[in-house]
């Protein structure tokens, strides 16, 4: 059997992957005529991360990346509230990837056309839909460039991986409707600075209703001086927002003023913020969980599948064990469909409970049980408020739910 995917993101790209490792040949149409380094920083969680690793990329995604050691969680005014080790410091067998966009998809892009060859990805082919009959299924395409039509492509099973504005998921869901917006609205950004708290910290500081802050270095020493490049997330409720478009610029003056008091020990905030080359703008937005991805030979997979609200550092993670699931589930099955019948019976339910729980209970609700219970003021001791097996129990439903608590990902003492 041979398969078409739709989007050449980090979806398309590690089932290409893992296609390729099962035998199973595959080539994938991305609709952009040239791929650019787009984007800030992404976290690659253990569970994901052992795809990635199994897939020989370790070694090329270190040489990129921060392997960060914590998850730190602090309050408005800068107090401790909980502490945590991340990856390989917290016992498992891969690390947690702090890495900028970019070179994770440059990393996985190389892989591509090194292992499947240089026209692995065909560029320049915008997808405008999918016919399937017993024989086969048939994309159309038109060139990004030009708006020209090109040669229709038959495969004998579609994997759409073509992101939250998926052709293919408006074409067998096309009454769904407008993302479903959180009241959120999310700014990014990177900046050089100093290495802060560990050096491999991911640090989440402050809640949504006054302002949120999620800050993590992406890559060491870029300037031979010992300084990192650090990514940035500022989160605030607004009722206003723009329509999702995920390299929109932003201004810096819509949300400074949250930050300006936030001179921590540890880390000037509005400096960072403000030393930023750029800042992008994204509203927090997701779908409601779909009663169905696959339609015989075609199914859905990464963004387009399961969109969620970008909490937990999940959104790409899910993405990449997905690849996983459809990958095995080929390699073994006799036929398309059934392949893509088992892929949704196994990750449907699985994506579903992660796009609602990061509504509810994403792992920085640590820090709004705390200020809940202090009525958002200093406290003495966090103990006094909240007890630190609390806390951890918070965290630890988050990973239950994520898929990344199992022994399997743990080291073997």
């Amino acid at each position: 059997m041979d398969i078409a995917i739709v989007g050449a993101g980090i979806a398309g790209l590690v089932l290409a992957l893992r296609l390729h490792e099962a035998g199973v040949p595959c080539r994938v149409y991305e609709a952009v005529p040239e791929i650019k380094p787009l984007g800030v920083g992404i976290n690659i969680l253990p569970h994901a991360s052992e795809v990635l690793s199994g897939l020989g990329l370790e070694e090329a995604l270190t040489a990129e990346a921060v392997l960060t050691a914590e998850s730190v969680f602090f309050n408005r005014f800068g107090q401790l509230i909980y502490r945590e080790p991340s990856g390989r410091a917290a016992g498992y067998r891969y690390p947690q990837y702090s890495i900028h966009r970019g070179r994770l998809h440059a990393v996985l892009l190389a892989a591509v056309r090194d292992r499947l060859g240089p026209g692995a990805v065909a560029l320049d082919h915008r997808c405008t839909g999918v016919t399937q009959d017993e024989d086969g299924a048939y994309l159309t395409f038109r060139t990004t460039t030009g708006d020209a039509p090109l040669p229709r492509v038959r495969a004998d099973g579609v994997v759409a991986c073509d992101g939250v504005h998926s052709v293919i998921r408006r074409q067998f869901h096309p009454e769904e409707g407008e993302p479903r917006y959180s009241g959120v609205n999310m700014w990014r950004g990177t900046a050089i600075g100093r290495p802060f708290l560990s050096g491999a910290s991911m640090v989440r500081v402050g809640w949504l209703d006054l302002g949120k802050l999620v800050v993590y270095p992406i890559r060491d020493d870029v300037d031979g001086a010992g300084n990192q490049l650090v990514n940035w997330v500022a989160e605030i409720e607004t009722p206003h927002h723009l329509t999702r478009d995920w390299n929109r610029r932003g201004d810096l003056n819509d949300f400074i003023g949250a930050y300006e008091d936030w001179h921590f020990d540890w880390l000037d905030v509005p400096a960072l913020l403000r030393s930023s080359a750029a800042v992008l703008e994204y509203p927090m937005v997701d779908q409601d969980p779909l009663n169905r991805w696959t339609f015989d030979r075609v199914t859905l997979l990464g963004d387009a599948a399961h969109p969620m609200v970008p909490r937990g550092s999940n959104g790409a993670g899910q993405a990449i064990l997905d690849a996983r699931a459809l990958s095995t589930a080929l390699a073994g099955a006799s036929d398309v469909t059934t392949a893509f019948r088992a892929y949704e019976d196994r990750r449907r339910p699985a994506t579903t409970e992660v796009v609602l729980t990061n509504r509810r209970t994403p792992p920085d609700v640590i820090i709004r049980e705390v200020r809940d219970r202090t009525g958002d003021r200093p406290f003495d001791r966090i103990e006094d408020v909240i007890s630190q097996e609390e806390l951890a129990a918070i965290s630890r439903r988050y990973k239950d739910v994520a898929g990344m608590s199992a022994k399997s990902l743990m080291t073997v003492d």
